[in-house]
């Protein structure tokens, strides 16, 4: 067959699936949603929004941007790492992305998220492989470094966006974007232009350049950073040699919170514009997660939305390090949630088991939101 064939057939497969996660999901959860007693508004009653990239649409500056960043691949400098090979000639770097070529694992409806991404509709997440901080723990290992995924053109990126919207998703969340921060905003400018109106969720490690996340200054209204880890020592020893880790993630999230400013959920529960910042605990406080907090109090408002997270499963490599080799214990999480109440911070996300339910009796004072989880929320 070829090549021409395969493009072809390849597309018409997204549109095929799309038509039928349309049909199907809408047929099988659409009852049920409406049912759901969540406090969100029901459908066909979802607010009018539109999202900040639209304005760049119309002034022609997205492609702009798109086109800025797409050359950046020439000698790759999109994340920090800054490997400096010409990915649009094929090369490889870090990430071990193949060149400029897109590769996506999957995209769904996402019910696993932040309440006020999830909504009733859920989360219209989009996984892209690869990582350029590869973590010895990555849960999601077989993504990220194994690259198990299917190569994706621009226009089937955009069209598995307006599927997500189609089936009721509130936001499209691309996971991993940072080394296909290119693909995403041309894919974006393809949908906005097809009538995506949805925000877009920048899920990310946090491990950002400044001078990237400035060319998506209006293009992301969400950002979802995590904070790995308070010493940089830490970061070298657990995600392949990032030592900067700690200096680079902090500009990088003062620098998303001017952008979007605080999460704050709108009437109908459902958030739209925002920074969240989550924060994985873990065991022998590796990742100096008290410190972690006082950053935050120090340096944003109180009511930043943080989301404490406490689904730390020994994966991947994790073995190969005692230290942590095992999942946290009680102590660990009430002691990282009980320094984040004192330090003021009053917009917790509290992901607590079973055995952490007592403890919310000990903090009344700030805004907080408990969910049980399992451990690949």
């Amino acid at each position: 067959m070829k090549n021409n064939d395969c493009e072809l057939s390849r597309r018409q497969f997204i549109k095929n699936v799309s038509k039928w996660c349309t049909k199907t999901l809408g047929v099988l959860f659409f009852p049920y949603l409406l049912t759901l007693r969540t406090g969100f508004t029901r459908a066909g009653q979802e607010k009018v929004f539109e999202p900040s990239y639209l304005k760049l649409l119309t002034s022609s500056e997205l492609k702009t941007r798109s086109e800025a960043l797409w050359e950046i691949m020439v000698s790759c400098e999109l994340c920090p790492r800054k490997c400096g090979v010409n990915r649009l000639k094929g090369k490889r770097g870090f990430c071990q992305a193949p060149g400029a070529t897109l590769v996506v694992s999957a995209f769904h409806p996402h019910f696993g998220e932040e309440r006020p991404l999830v909504g009733y509709g859920g989360s219209g997440t989009i996984f892209f492989t690869h990582c350029n901080l590869r973590c010895v723990f990555c849960q999601n290992w077989e993504i990220s470094h194994l690259g198990r995924g299917t190569k994706t053109t621009i226009e089937e990126l955009a069209l598995m966006m307006l599927a997500l919207q189609e089936v009721g998703c509130h936001n499209i969340n691309i996971v991993t974007p940072t080394h296909y921060s290119p693909h995403l905003v041309k894919a974006l400018e393809i949908a906005a232009k097809k009538g995506l109106r949805l925000p877009i969720v920048y899920n990310t490690s946090g491990w950002e350049r400044i001078e990237i996340l400035k060319l998506l200054d209006g293009i992301v209204d969400i950002y979802l950073p995590d904070f790995k880890y308070w010493e940089g020592e830490k970061a070298a020893k657990y995600s392949s040699g990032a030592w900067n880790y700690p200096d680079i993630t902090k500009r990088a999230i003062l620098e998303m919170h001017r952008q979007v400013g605080v999460a704050k959920p709108e009437s109908d529960g459902i958030l739209r514009r925002g920074l969240i910042i989550r924060h994985l605990v873990m065991p022998n406080n590796v990742s100096g997660s008290e410190r972690i907090m006082e950053w935050i109090a120090q340096n944003l408002p109180k009511n930043t939305y943080v989301n404490i997270m406490a689904q730390y499963t020994p994966l991947y490599k994790a073995f190969d390090y005692p230290e942590i080799s095992r999942r946290i214990t009680k102590e660990e999480y009430e002691r990282v949630v009980e320094k984040a109440k004192k330090l003021g911070l009053t917009n917790l996300d509290i992901q607590g088991f079973r055995w952490f339910l007592g403890s919310i009796e000990k903090v009344p004072q700030a805004s907080v939101r408990l969910r049980q989880i399992g451990p690949y929320s």
